[in-house]
């Protein structure tokens, strides 16, 4: 029997396969499963036990950034446009979102 709190978590959680990694993406505020409100800017914590990670990934998601001021004319696939699959992944829940990863160099 599965109890109730893994049926219904009290915190956003969401176990990632990226790349062929495993890892766990989290947040800490529980507004987050149930007040849209709070998708406006938000913070997520990523965290995949290998050896080159040596601490939690601090991650600030902005939902109503300004996307379209970046050069649509640059060609999608040059190294300015490509995004970490980790950014990729986020942004198949929240499209067009801007992901800061706060000093930490962007991994995957």
């Amino acid at each position: 029997q599965v109890c109730h709190g893994l049926r219904t978590p009290q915190l956003p959680i969401w176990l990632c396969s990226i790349s062929g990694r495993h890892g766990v993406l989290f947040g800490t505020d529980s507004r987050l499963l149930s007040d849209w409100k709070t998708e406006r800017v938000f913070h997520l914590y990523f965290y995949n036990g290998q050896w080159e990670q040596t601490k939690t990934t601090h991650l600030t998601i902005d939902t109503h950034s300004h996307s379209w001021e970046e050069d649509s004319r640059e060609d999608p696939s040059s190294p300015r446009k490509r995004r970490p699959p980790l950014e990729m992944a986020i942004r198949t829940k929240w499209a067009g979102a801007t992901i800061s990863w706060n000093g930490t160099e962007p991994f995957f």
